[in-house]
């Protein structure tokens, strides 16, 4: 199983998405706050990172650009997990160097399958 890093400051939200992960059998590592999520991701040993966009401290956007900017850890698939539905919003996600988009409210009953396509898909070397 994968060992998957949500950064999320919502608490209702990181559960949910740590329950559902921990339940298929991935480890999850968590963070609440963009610099300590930053600061786990460059530690390494991670397979997926799952993403808010809005967050205290850094945003999900700058971390984005960090780590796809770092060659030991741009292979790691981040997933954008967010309430920002604005038209051009999934858009700049993207450019900034997410991998995938996903509209919060995540739906829990394909929340992991998507997760675990993702990370198929990456092994595959064709995440994007």
């Amino acid at each position: 199983m994968a060992h998957v890093l949500v950064i999320e400051d919502d608490p209702p939200s990181l559960e949910l998405i740590r329950y559902l992960l921990h339940a298929a059998g991935h480890t999850v590592s968590c963070a609440t706050e963009g610099d300590a999520g930053l600061a786990r991701a460059r530690s390494g040993g991670l397979d997926l990172i799952v993403c808010d966009v809005q967050l205290p401290g850094i945003d999900g956007m700058e971390i984005a650009r960090q780590l796809k900017a770092d060659p030991a850890r741009r292979h790691i698939p981040l997933v954008a997990v967010t309430a920002s539905a604005m038209v051009g919003d999934r858009r700049s996600v993207l450019r900034a160097g997410f991998d995938v988009y996903m509209a919060k409210p995540i739906v829990p009953e394909t929340f992991v399958q998507q997760i675990e396509a993702v990370m198929r898909r990456s092994i595959a070397g064709t995440v994007g």
